[in-house]
């Protein structure tokens, strides 16, 4: 019975068609023999270096020009190129069993190199936490079908994008909203940046919460806080129940509420906790793989919270690299994971001292590194002030869009509800000193202007 290997490599000879598919897809490694990769390299070389298929005597000849073969495996190659001939085979049957081939392949050699890894017997410098990512590259392996779009032919496909719904999450506040043209696209990551104290937590727990109210699956990933900390703040905001006073309230009445809620959504929410700096993308990739298995679980948005306390998959802990390079890899590979799960990331990052305390932050104050907004689909600050606070208001400013005019409604501002973990809608009055004011500067003259503004009474609800 013949091998799949020689299968392969005779196409990759006789079949153009085929050899122009699979040619990126295959790794000399993929061969088990010398001799196979041997060939498998010379036939790549030509066809890279000159543009057309190499007959069975170029192979030879080029074969015999290496130094890196002895006068037997000269032999052995020799004999292997001679027994390639011709075959008609289904082509789709060809693309099919390589792109299995290839996968096997990929898995089988994915497992050797985790294990000397477990082992410590690997040469190449990685630690075990490049294991899960390891394996799962070698699990996404597949052939890409897509050639890219044609515009002259592919209009109508075009045309129908253009007037399709696009799947968003929505916010249940207005200027959110607004801003991101009705909620936040798939395979999108998005940034809040705030100091310390300000309300990045509050913040994603908010928007966790009313997400979970529309039905949608929602996974809350942590490095800072607990699970049950975490899950504390979005008790206080679902159960309409100040934080501080959950822990008065009769077991019967708290089972009550969260049963109420459970009745108002097919939703789930799943809080997962990793220790601080210890995870990365390849762990939450992994994390899924898992939650789909065990809890039949596909998130329809993800929150890390947050960005900047994450690991990287690219580089070991305590690496010598520098900050920007660390931060603009994470963020990244958190958008990459966005994009291979088809949902939005939520994350956060902390200002530099200068923006701490600021009532306007830009992009400059943002932490460790200027890679992040590069990286960003949307980027904005939350700005907190003593006269701010003073109104239970919190400011919002714009810093990176890319779905919305940012210079429009470039600063707003929501109501917030700190003991119950809430953020709510505020009356027009207070956003007309602001809106629209694009490239102004926020001074202080404009912050008390904005915060002696009349603003809803938060409509509290009951469960």
């Amino acid at each position: 019975m013949e091998r799949i290997e020689t299968t392969i490599l005779k196409n990759l000879i006789f079949n153009e068609d085929y050899s122009r598919k699979v040619l990126p897809f295959l790794k000399n490694e993929y061969f088990e023999s010398y001799h196979e990769k041997v060939v498998f390299e010379e036939i790549a070389k030509f066809i890279i270096e000159y543009g057309n298929l190499p007959s069975k005597e170029a192979i030879v000849i080029e074969s015999e020009k290496r130094t890196d073969i002895s006068d037997e495996g000269f032999k052995d190659i020799s004999t292997l190129v001679t027994e390639l001939n011709e075959e008609k085979s289904d082509l789709q049957w060809l693309f099919d069993t390589t792109e299995k081939w290839c996968r096997d392949r990929a898995i089988y050699l994915a497992l050797v190199e985790s294990i000397s890894i477990a082992d410590g017997k690997t040469e190449k410098k990685k630690t075990r936490d490049a294991i899960p990512s390891i394996l799962s590259d070698a699990l996404a392996v597949s052939f890409d079908n897509n050639v890219g779009h044609d515009y002259l032919q592919d209009y109508e496909e075009r045309f129908k994008f253009y007037h399709q719904k696009e799947t968003r999450i929505q916010f249940d506040l207005d200027f959110f909203n607004k801003i991101t043209k009705g909620g936040l696209p798939n395979k999108t990551l998005n940034i809040a940046l705030a100091g310390t104290g300000v309300g990045k937590s509050l913040f994603m727990c908010h928007v966790a919460s009313s997400v979970l109210l529309q039905g949608k699956n929602v996974l809350y990933i942590t490095l800072e806080m607990a699970e049950e900390k975490i899950a504390e703040r979005i008790d206080a905001n679902l159960l309409n129940v100040p934080i501080q006073q959950l822990v008065e309230l009769p077991e019967m009445m708290f089972e009550n509420k969260v049963t109420n809620i459970s009745k108002k959504t097919q939703g789930t929410l799943i809080i997962k906790e990793y220790p601080t700096a210890s995870a990365h993308s390849g762990h939450f990739k992994a994390l899924l793989s898992e939650l789909a298995l065990k809890k039949s679980f596909k998130p329809d948005i993800i929150f890390i919270d947050y960005l900047n306390i994450c690991a990287s998959s690219r580089y070991r802990a305590n690496s010598n690299v520098n900050s920007y390079s660390y931060i603009k890899a994470i963020a990244e590979e958190l958008r990459g994971l966005a994009v291979e799960t088809n949902v939005p990331i939520v994350s956060a990052t902390q200002t530099t001292r200068s923006g701490y305390g600021s009532s306007d932050v830009d992009l400059t104050d943002t932490s460790e590194s200027f890679g992040l907004p590069a990286t960003a689909d949307l980027m904005f600050a939350l700005i907190s002030t003593e006269e701010l606070e003073e109104q239970n208001q919190i400011m919002v400013k714009q810093l990176k869009n890319r779905y919305y005019d940012p210079t429009l409604n470039k600063r707003f501002v929501v109501g917030i509800d700190r003991a119950k973990m809430r953020l709510y809608n505020v009356e027009q009055e207070a956003q007309n000193n602001i809106m629209d004011s694009g490239q102004i500067k926020l001074n202080e003259d404009t912050v008390k202007v904005l915060t002696n503004a009349s603003k809803n009474k938060f409509n509290d609800f009951t469960f």
